[in-house]
């Protein structure tokens, strides 16, 4: 799952290429992006950064100042980058963005580059309940945040206190969950930020019915979803308010399956999920995102949203 910021035009990065050059700075240049990605899909950023601490992070944003493009990525497990050059900087945040503390038997504070599978372990080994759906998103805590992901009638919404974040100036801030307003995949906080941590509550459970409902969870995933392929996960929002179908039912009604585009086919397993079966390019990709939308729009008249996010 993944973060959105800003967008822009050209930009000089001398005294960027300048700052890389100190000892422990991870920061590459013309990076290929097709290995960041389940898609396998891609071209090169212009800047990659992958920061190891909060203080390397606001150096970094301080310098760039706002001058282009600026994408935060996770796991990469719902992103489908362009071909191109993305000229800009993409973000990955490092290994200490991704520790877990207890502030109390119940409540848990998460690095946001932590996956929502972790975080589900985690809680497991403690005994806290309600994070067993997280054992199910392909996605890490930051990108839940942005789309509020969910699973098996649960979302970020439902486990969320705060949110820390940092502005694309290097300012830190705390946001309380009720200065929040959250909807289906999707809430009103600034896309101009980048999630540090957040903090979530859960309840006292008994570890063995954690466990089970864990493993109930990854049972139904497993046997409706397909895993181990290249793939940008659910690829369409379900139309909430438009049809009491599910997004995979109008497909399926909509359009023959066996329909691709160069190597971008659907999934036979579950039609939401579209897939890279070899080589795809991003131009085929979109192309049949593209050929799904109009197909069901034509034969239901219900307009498909994304839920992966297209980086062109």
């Amino acid at each position: 799952m993944v973060e959105r910021i800003t967008k822009i035009t050209k930009m000089n990065i001398n005294d960027i290429k300048k700052y890389s050059k100190n000892p422990y700075k991870k920061i590459f240049f013309d990076y290929e992006l097709k290995k960041t990605n389940w898609f396998n899909i891609g071209g090169k950023a212009k800047i990659y950064f992958k920061p190891e601490t909060l203080q390397e992070l606001i150096e970094f944003l301080k310098l760039y100042n706002d001058r282009g493009k600026l994408f935060v990525i996770g796991a990469g497990s719902n992103i489908l980058f362009q071909d191109g050059l993305f000229n800009g900087a993409v973000i990955k945040l490092g290994k200490n963005f991704s520790n877990f503390s207890l502030l109390n038997y119940n409540t848990v504070v998460a690095g946001s580059g932590t996956s929502d599978r972790q975080l589900s372990e985690f809680s497991l080994e403690n005994g806290i309940g309600g994070f067993e759906f997280l054992s199910c998103i392909p996605g890490t805590i930051g990108g839940g945040l942005r789309m509020n992901s969910g699973c098996f009638n649960r979302e970020f919404k439902d486990i969320l206190i705060s949110v820390q974040a940092i502005d694309k100036f290097g300012k830190v801030l705390t946001i309380p969950r009720n200065k929040i307003k959250f909807a289906y995949r999707t809430s009103n906080l600034p896309e101009d930020i980048i999630f540090l941590s957040a903090t979530f509550q859960g309840y006292e459970k008994n570890k063995n019915l954690i466990e089970k409902k864990i493993n109930s969870l990854k049972n139904k995933k497993e046997l409706a979803q397909p895993t181990r392929i290249k793939t940008g996960g659910s690829t369409f929002k379900n139309p909430v308010g438009q049809s009491n179908k599910k997004v995979w039912e109008l497909i399926k009604e909509s359009i023959p399956l066996d329909i691709k585009f160069g190597d971008a086919a659907i999934s036979h397993k579950h039609c939401n999920f579209l897939i890279n079966k070899k080589n795809a390019k991003f131009k085929d990709m979109k192309k049949l995102i593209n050929f799904v939308k109009d197909q069901v729009f034509s034969k239901t008249r219900i307009k498909l949203d994304l839920e992966i996010i297209l980086v062109e």
